[in-house]
């Protein structure tokens, strides 16, 4: 419902979209995350070995169909003061360069995003959607058609259209993950607590700068 209450105006409804709300700030900041870490490591190899294992981050949230948080971590690592940097970019092995490339592949925006909305049709439940996608198409069907036609009739085409995108959310949770904590898995607290309170820059000049500390331009 709120969703739906985001797209036709919460305000208009008098309603809350709180954990929408949540859930995309959460998405922001995640991706902010890694471009935090990233820049406020000034040793070149603790930087590759980060990189690897925000990759490596990113194919276990596409391994466990978390769509959103996936887009998080890739969209963070394609940030301009990550992707910028050329020599700690070049250090990672090629099997990692790869893996990252078809990652930014399921991205592309291009043709409306045609590879991840193929991509999605191959995948079963549960599924976490990329959710800014997701609030993308129900706010073009709702702004690009009317909702009443003349004489105040339903606009029904409409509501068929909105009422195919909520299907498709329905059906990614229409299962339940297990998730199964790994043997011998330590210090499961400390690392609950520090992703409940990451330590993120979410000011962009300010990223660029330490960027630029870490790999100078060059003039």
């Amino acid at each position: 419902h709120e969703l739906l209450y985001q797209v036709f105006g919460r305000y208009k409804y008098g309603k809350i979209t709180a954990n929408l709300d949540i859930f995309m700030r959460r998405f922001n900041e995640i991706q902010y995350w890694i471009v935090t870490e990233i820049c406020l490591t000034p040793s070149p190899g603790k930087r590759v070995q980060l990189l690897r294992k925000f990759i490596k981050l990113a194919s276990y949230c596409k391994e466990y169909r978390n769509l959103n948080s996936f887009f998080a971590v890739v969209m963070g690592l394609s940030n301009i003061a990550v992707s910028r940097l050329s020599l700690t970019w070049e250090r990672l092995p090629s099997k990692i360069k790869r893996m990252f490339s078809e990652f930014e592949t399921l991205m592309d925006p291009s043709r409306n995003h045609r590879v991840y909305r193929s991509t999605l049709t191959k995948l079963t439940p549960p599924t976490i959607l990329f959710m800014p996608l997701l609030l993308k198409d129900l706010t073009f069907t709702h702004e690009g058609n009317k909702t009443y036609l003349i004489e105040g009739l339903v606009n029904f085409e409409k509501m068929r259209m909105l009422s195919h995108t909520m299907r498709t959310l329905k059906i990614c949770r229409s299962q339940t993950l297990q998730l199964q904590v790994p043997q011998g898995a330590k210090n499961l607290s400390e690392i609950q607590e520090y992703v409940r309170e990451m330590n993120v820059i979410d000011n962009q000049r300010i990223l660029n700068q330490l960027s630029n500390k870490l790999e100078p331009r060059q003039t």
